[in-house]
């Protein structure tokens, strides 16, 4: 039987990983997640997710596949990440409200003798939000460890989301369908 090895301290990770079928035991990684200047967008998520993945040192036993992933919001070719106070959380939330982002989650998934990479993207599509939707949001707390400052499956999601053009789990931090594909490739190759 194998057995998933994530590393990530994302609840939402661990959470929506639990739910593939597989045995998941949650590893700890310390990477400097620096990525080099003039790296395309495209490619930022899935050198972050690369990175954790080469900071896991322990080798792999033959029935473990390291998971490592990172989440990244782009808005008019701007990278968002986590808010770090309100008022940053606000410019966000006002930047995105009204108007289309891109989710994109970078996946690195590694057995001791493969390891596949890939991107996911996601398209979000928010209504237009007034200040009090955006204050009532911020005063819940839980947008500061979220990139581009909000989890789609939260009472911001459910009320300021429009629609989106892609894998919901990816927006919110793991492409489930393309994971489990992707893993089952891995599975049988190894």
């Amino acid at each position: 039987m194998i057995t998933l090895l994530l590393a990530s301290k994302s609840p939402r990770r661990r959470q929506l990983l639990s739910q593939l079928g597989y045995p998941v035991k949650f590893v700890d990684v310390n990477v400097d997640e620096v990525i080099a200047p003039g790296t395309s967008i495209e490619y930022i998520a899935a050198s972050l997710a690369l990175m954790k993945a080469k900071g896991y040192v322990a080798p792999l036993a033959d029935n473990e596949i390291l998971v490592t992933a990172d989440t990244i919001v782009v808005h008019k070719g701007d990278v968002l990440g986590k808010p770090h106070d309100r008022k940053q959380a606000e410019t966000m939330l006002r930047s995105l409200s009204g108007d289309k982002h891109s989710v994109y989650t970078g996946v690195c998934i590694k057995s001791s003798s493969r390891q596949v990479v890939f991107t996911e993207k996601s398209d979000v599509f928010f209504r237009s939000l007034s200040d009090e939707t955006i204050s009532h949001y911020i005063d819940q707390g839980s947008c500061f460890d979220k990139a581009g400052a909000y989890g789609i499956q939260e009472w911001i999601g459910m009320v300021g989301v429009e629609r989106i053009e892609g894998c919901y789990y990816n927006v919110m931090g793991l492409p489930l369908s393309r994971l489990y594909f992707e893993l089952q490739q891995l599975i049988r190759k190894s």
